[in-house]
């Protein structure tokens, strides 16, 4: 059975209103870089009020306005090829290709506004996918660097992002334990599959006063949404509840 760094599963309901993330009460300017959508070729009104309606689902839950704002505008059904337009705006993940879903879209708001951003960081996504979390991200922040373990989702998402405008985000195809240090430090890093143990590596390529957001455990069991903040060269982290990830998996494991 394929495993893939990127693929994330469903939430399985395990989040109570207690395990809401707080409210975003921070709403600087955005940077130059990302203050407008690129223009979107293939969206359409059709698209629009189908994206209105899911993010009016998501109001419940995420209460930043600027995640909900930058959701609203990114076309999800243009990174869900396989999908109808109905059925890319239905809150559920939904394959992309090569055994691998892209992330329903509750989780990728409660992970992006987890983050914490305020607008000019550089951020490492580890897990592209078809790139539609980079493209979220592209919109609050200055600079997106994503690893993609699967070549030709790498080189399909890629394309995808420099054809719809994302041109703020870089994609690479590599091992996301590695991360990407020669790009490094990064004041945010986002993984989307579950490492038993967070490596190292990731801590050591996040600044001080920087954060890491990631799903923490084996997957046999559930894991929990771990946000992690490093201060005075010291790591801490708060549980932000139970979820359920396929495993981040290294480079020199199949993914076949």
């Amino acid at each position: 059975m394929r495993r893939s760094v990127i693929a994330l599963l469903v939430l399985l309901g395990c989040r109570s209103p207690a395990d809401s993330l707080a409210n975003d009460t921070s709403s600087p300017p955005r940077s130059p870089a990302n203050a407008l959508s690129p223009p979107v070729a293939g969206d359409s009104d059709e698209a629009r009020s189908y994206r209105a309606a899911l993010i009016r689902g998501l109001a419940d839950e995420i209460k930043s306005e600027r995640v909900l704002d930058v959701m609203g505008r990114v076309p999800r059904h243009l990174f869900v090829p396989k999908a109808s337009l109905q059925q890319a705006y239905v809150d559920l993940p939904a394959p992309i290709g090569y055994g691998q879903t892209i992330s329903q879209p509750t989780i990728v708001a409660i992970m992006t506004e987890a983050l914490e951003l305020q607008g000019r960081e550089r951020v490492l996504e580890i897990g592209t996918g078809s790139g539609y979390q980079a493209a979220i991200l592209s919109l609050l922040v200055s600079e997106v660097f994503t690893i993609e373990i699967v070549s030709e989702l790498a080189a399909e998402a890629r394309t995808r992002l420099s054809q719809l405008g994302y041109s703020n985000v870089h994609v690479r195809t590599g091992d996301g334990y590695k991360g990407w240090p020669e790009q490094a430090p990064f004041e945010r890093i986002l993984v989307t599959a579950a490492p038993e143990v967070m490596p190292q590596t990731l801590f050591d390529q996040l600044p001080d006063g920087g954060v890491l957001v990631a799903p923490v455990g084996p997957i046999a069991q559930t894991q929990r949404l771990l946000r992690y903040r490093k201060k005075d060269g010291r790591i801490s982290s708060e549980d932000l509840g139970a979820v359920r990830f396929v495993p981040m998996v290294p480079g020199d494991a199949s993914v076949r």
